[in-house]
């Protein structure tokens, strides 16, 4: 086990042989940590603390801390963090608290961007990138190959949906639909389908063409969200990722973004 001599480790801790501990790390009382993980300078783990396979956390982050939640009285929560994610510079991702379900939760192979923030109860899918200084609030959602671009802020309790992108600077107060492109120019509105990152990963023309034409109707037909889907069930052949869109839009308990 490559630990450097000057790391802390809780003998509570349970790490992997294969895993890596590098200068300076803190690693606390029930943190787990798989294989072939480093954590590579100046890091903080508190625990409980559930981190799989493969990641690479850089250094001044700090993980499974306390919530910044008024209401957190200590309570027993929980930090689990998937495979493969790459977690930059000065990252902060903290713990769940009893009004979320105790947990927060980060996928596979996620790009966490330097001083994102991941507050309580969070859950992110797999795919997902956070750009440089992202603010998650308590309770978010996002699901899986979801972007969000730099500088954005997403307030509690709002989802966002699967191989959506939002752009930078963007203040989310509601739920992002699936498969949009999201952004803020002068204010945030959606302004079709995420199309290059769609294509990108394997979603053939006509799907892509459809998302297109729903999210026109939803967004720039003058129709309200009602309306917008009826005429959608009525006009465009179902697919699954309209279905899906659909779904999400009916699921929504703060709406979503239209523009």
């Amino acid at each position: 086990m490559a630990i450097h001599p000057t790391a802390i480790i809780d003998p509570a801790a349970i790490i992997h042989p294969d895993a890596e501990i590098g200068p300076f790390c803190v690693v606390g009382a029930e943190v787990e940590i798989g294989a072939r993980t480093r954590l590579m300078a100046h890091l903080y783990v508190e625990g409980p603390t559930t981190i799989g396979e493969d990641n690479v956390i850089y250094p001044y982050s700090s993980i499974g801390a306390a919530s910044q939640d008024l209401k957190y009285k200590g309570e027993r929560a929980f930090t689990r963090i998937g495979n493969r994610n790459s977690i930059r510079e000065f990252v902060s991702i903290h713990r769940g608290t009893v009004g979320g379900g105790f947990y927060t939760t980060i996928g596979d192979d996620c790009l966490i961007m330097t001083y994102a923030h991941i507050a309580h109860d969070c859950t992110l899918g797999d795919h997902v990138i956070l750009g440089n200084s992202v603010g998650l609030s308590g309770h978010v959602t996002v699901q899986d190959w979801a972007d969000i671009s730099p500088y954005s802020g997403v307030h509690q309790f709002c989802r966002i949906g699967r191989h959506a992108f939002v752009g930078p600077y963007s203040v989310i107060k509601q739920d992002v639909m699936p498969f949009s492109l999201t952004s803020v120019q002068p204010e945030v509105q959606v302004y079709g389908a995420n199309s290059i990152g769609l294509s990108r990963r394997g979603f053939e023309k006509p799907a892509i063409e459809t998302l297109q034409t729903a999210l026109r109707l939803l967004t720039r037909s003058g129709l309200n969200t009602t309306q917008a889907v009826e005429r959608i069930r009525a006009e465009i052949s179902a697919t699954p990722e309209l279905e899906e869109l659909l779904g999400f839009i009916a699921s929504s308990e703060r709406g979503v973004i239209k523009g």
